[in-house]
């Protein structure tokens, strides 16, 4: 089965399924270590059980995040199919959960240029200028700078963004021989620098 990248639609379900299972499993090596202590000694009041009980950390730590991904929806068929006729030639991510000291963001999709950062999220609590402010600092820590960054929460208002930035690349390429072509790298540099950054910091 290929493995659904951060950054990939689908990406939020398919890590539920593995940490679901992993969780699943995790819990139940430590009630077997428990279980054979017992039926070895004839009591529970053996290293095993320490063993069994130290087991269940690693457990508990996959169950809290299992939870943290199956509070997450990720985007919804019917706005992928309205995004995906005007994200041609753009540089796109899916299902991206950032998360702050205060808030949660989930964006559900997410355009990167070498300068300019939209996304957009159905979340009705996702608090978009909170998460802009988060993932401005963000950029600022990781020296990337004179970025901006724009969290839509209306899809027609997102997708005529969309739209602005492709014509913008289309004429962009078109000039493309008139810029030099240590600029043309500094902003491949840069984009590629904000997508790594944006799947760093996501879940």
């Amino acid at each position: 089965m290929k493995r659904v990248k951060k950054g990939e639609r689908g990406y939020l379900q398919a890590q539920r399924r593995i940490l679901s299972v992993r969780t699943a499993v995790l819990f139940c090596l430590s009630l077997a270590v428990y279980l054979l202590g017992i039926w070895s000694t004839g009591s529970n009041k053996n290293l095993l059980t320490i063993v069994a009980v130290l087991g269940c950390l690693p457990a508990s730590r996959s169950a809290v995040n299992t939870v943290m991904f199956f509070r997450c929806r990720g985007i919804g068929a019917a706005d992928a199919e309205k995004i995906a006729p005007h994200e041609g030639g753009l540089c796109r991510l899916y299902d991206l959960v950032f998360t702050s000291y205060e808030k949660n963001f989930e964006v559900h999709h997410m355009t990167v240029t070498d300068g300019c950062l939209v996304g957009y999220s159905a979340n009705p609590a996702c608090d978009a200028a909170a998460c802009e402010k988060h993932l401005k600092a963000m950029c600022a820590q990781n020296g990337i700078r004179d970025v901006d960054i724009k969290i839509f929460r209306e899809l027609p208002k997102y997708l005529n963004r969309l739209d602005a930035l492709r014509a913008a690349g289309t004429e962009a390429q078109t000039t493309r021989t008139e810029k030099p072509e240590r600029a043309q790298e500094e902003a491949a540099e840069k984009q590629a620098r904000l997508v790594s950054l944006l799947c760093a910091i996501s879940l």
